[in-house]
């Protein structure tokens, strides 16, 4: 995730990132600016005297302001994604001190207390690549056999999250812990499942094909036929004009596909692996 100072807004005007829709889009719009100015050519040299497009700007205008519409709608989802995932990380940050808290003043041994350090950051780092769909770069500070049983878990969270229930039947066996201990503890391991979950139903509900496909291509044709209504009134301008309308259609339309999984590694995404590190610093000064 990109951290920057909105009050100097001004600067970011001529900063460009890897990330940028118009590194992204640079080749489309030299295509689409080829081809706007052969249409162009076409309809001043052989169909000037034709005025059946003279009034077209009309229709465009309306036909853009109800994509505006679809567009707004489109990156409003999206959005309300990005920051439920952020919430729910937000969420897991809390529920992580307060479960470590918990933990630190229970009567617990060095060795439980050490052993919930571990398995606390190796949650979030497993729920982490679990988002991410990398299992090979999976954090763990298990033993060779545990790792093995891990290795073959098909929902390697809930395994980590197993553990943690199996040492507090543990504690709670030898009096570490009361009752009530207990049953608080066993609200933020809940927690946990609850959050997993959540960010699992945002990663694998993506925005319905037959929407996202409708506005691609009300969007590729409304840019495509857009100089034969502005030919007539800007002429060579409609180059710059639909080259402008392009970039901000489809950039719209690819910051919000960037931001509605917000659990990868592209610019905007959420910075998980600053929360890992957070997370794992709060419950090490916690439990130490």
């Amino acid at each position: 995730m990109i951290k920057y100072n909105p009050k100097i807004w001004f600067q970011h005007i001529f900063k460009f990132t890897k990330g940028d829709t118009l590194r992204v889009l640079l080749p489309e719009m030299i295509i689409l600016s080829l081809f706007v100015f052969g249409l162009t050519y076409v309809e001043l040299t052989y169909m000037e005297d034709l005025h059946i497009f003279k009034d077209a700007i009309a229709v465009y205008s309306l036909i853009g302001f109800v994509l505006s519409l679809l567009l707004v709608f489109r990156t409003n989802t999206a959005y309300d994604r990005w920051w439920e995932g952020r919430k729910k990380w937000g969420e897991l940050v809390n529920d992580t001190r307060s479960l470590a808290l918990k933990i630190s003043v229970s009567k617990g041994s060095d060795e439980d207390k050490a052993f919930f350090t571990r398995s606390i950051v190796d949650y979030v780092h497993v729920l982490k690549w679990h988002l991410r769909k990398q299992g090979e770069k999976l954090h763990h500070t298990m033993d060779e056999d545990t790792y093995g049983d891990f290795k073959m878990a098909s929902h390697k969270p809930s395994f980590v999250a197993q553990r943690m229930y199996e040492r507090l039947q543990k504690m709670r066996k030898e009096d570490a812990i009361s009752e009530n201990d207990y049953l608080t503890i066993d609200t933020n391991l809940n927690n946990f499942s609850n959050i997993t979950g959540a960010c699992e139903r945002i990663l694998n509900t993506p925005m319905p094909y037959s929407y996202s496909i409708f506005l691609k291509k009300f969007i590729f044709i409304y840019v495509v036929t857009l100089p034969i209504g502005f030919v007539s009134t800007f002429q060579y301008g409609t180059i710059l004009i639909s080259v402008f309308i392009f970039y901000v259609l489809v950039s719209m339309e690819l910051l919000a596909e960037e931001i509605e999984d917000p659990f990868g590694m592209d610019d905007n995404d959420l910075p998980l692996d600053e929360l890992c590190h957070k997370i794992k610093g709060n419950v090490e000064d916690i439990l130490k």
